[in-house]
């Protein structure tokens, strides 16, 4: 196999490891994309399947902070997933502007396959990996997430 660093365009020379990020993610999501198919799910309706199994009956705003997309892009996944039976989306009691979230029993039944899908992922994704390197790369990521969002929220 080709080493990483020499398919590196030259015009990336000089944000290596944004492209080596890049790479890891395309990748990885479609690794995960092929996963998720076989459930019948299109990537990033696990995220917010995984968020309304952790706390069901959540708004569609909240669902938006937790995952971290656009509004169009959730609005699309979340119309999907209800035309599919997955959830529900009502107005709120509280407030009739706000959208809550629920799920039925068909987009609870995911739980186990969605869990199964995403420990086969980490299990692929780590098989080279030693369990310090494991908790080095996870911590570096955050660092880097974290230096992203703060110099993105610099700019608003």
């Amino acid at each position: 196999m080709t080493d990483p660093a020499a398919r590196t365009p030259s015009t990336a020379r000089d944000g290596r490891l944004s492209y080596a990020v890049f790479q890891l993610a395309r990748a990885h999501r479609g690794y995960a994309a092929a996963m998720l198919r076989d459930v019948r799910l299109h990537p990033g309706q696990e995220l917010l399947l995984m968020q309304l199994l952790d706390r069901d009956g959540q708004t569609q705003s909240e669902l938006l902070e937790s995952v971290g997309l656009d509004h169009s892009t959730v609005s699309k996944s979340l119309r999907r997933m209800q035309d599919a039976g997955l959830l529900t989306r009502e107005p709120a009691e509280h407030d009739r502007r706000a959208v809550v979230v629920r799920l039925t029993d068909k987009g609870r039944a995911l739980r186990k396959p969605i869990a199964a899908l995403w420990a086969t992922l980490e299990e692929i994704s780590v098989q080279d990996l030693e369990p310090d390197e494991i908790e080095a790369f996870v911590a570096t990521a955050h660092k880097i997430e974290r230096a992203i969002k703060d110099r993105a929220h610099e700019g608003t």
